[in-house]
């Protein structure tokens, strides 16, 4: 028999990573409904989307409705676009945790985080520190299952102009046969279906899964 669908919840639906997991769990037939909490609207129309509008400065307003068997949080910004160390940590920390604690109340079983090569909460470096800060914290809320996704160079068509990683994707791309997984770019649909597929692993626990486990886990059957 097969297992019955499954519900989403998803944070980030705009980013890179966040439209392939968008559009992947829409199309994927393991899941029934899927609900996106989001500042502005992903622009897709389907039959199993919900789409929420929130503030996210203004958890009582949405934490009724982070609800998702399944939940994928792949929100984020750059420091640029932030202003602030201090707006950059409310979006990539604050958000994301609020929603996996409220997550986490309405009994989500599993929760995938996409999250960065180098993450660690004792980094020297403030974005790496944020990181590893997410998943710490995170992964400490009770989740049944959790997925750290820490990919290297994310590689794909972004909607918003990033000039510097532009440029460095174009001296990586040719080089990546021979690089190490975590310095290779990566595709954002590679990476969608790794938190996809790593979702449904029912191995209890954190694992955290680095570049090389997302290349293998995301590869097309």
């Amino acid at each position: 028999m097969h297992p019955p669908p499954r519900t989403a919840l998803l944070v980030g639906a705009t980013g890179l990573v966040g439209r392939e997991l968008l559009r992947q769990l829409l199309a994927d037939p393991r899941y029934a409904a899927v609900t996106v909490l989001a500042r502005r609207s992903a622009g897709v129309q389907h039959d199993k989307l919900t789409e929420h509008l929130v503030d996210f400065d203004r958890p009582d307003d949405w934490r009724a409705v982070a609800k998702g068997e399944h939940l994928f949080s792949a929100l984020g910004t750059t420091l640029k676009a932030a202003g602030s160390r201090e707006a950059q940590y409310r979006v990539d920390y604050t958000y994301q945790y609020e929603v996996a604690r409220a997550a986490r109340h309405h009994g989500t079983e599993a929760y995938v985080l996409v999250s960065s090569t180098g993450a660690s909460a004792k980094s020297a470096i403030f974005y790496s520190r944020m990181k590893g800060e997410l998943e710490r914290d995170t992964a400490a809320l009770g989740f049944p299952r959790v997925r750290i996704l820490q990919p290297g160079p994310l590689d794909g068509d972004r909607q918003e102009h990033r000039t510097g990683e532009r440029w460095a994707l174009r001296i990586l791309r040719p080089l990546a046969p021979i690089l190490p997984a975590a310095a290779r770019p990566i595709d954002a649909a590679i990476v969608a279906r790794a938190g996809i597929t790593a979702a449904f692993d029912p191995t209890p626990g954190a694992l955290r899964l680095g570049a090389a486990d997302l290349f293998r886990l995301g590869a097309k059957a």
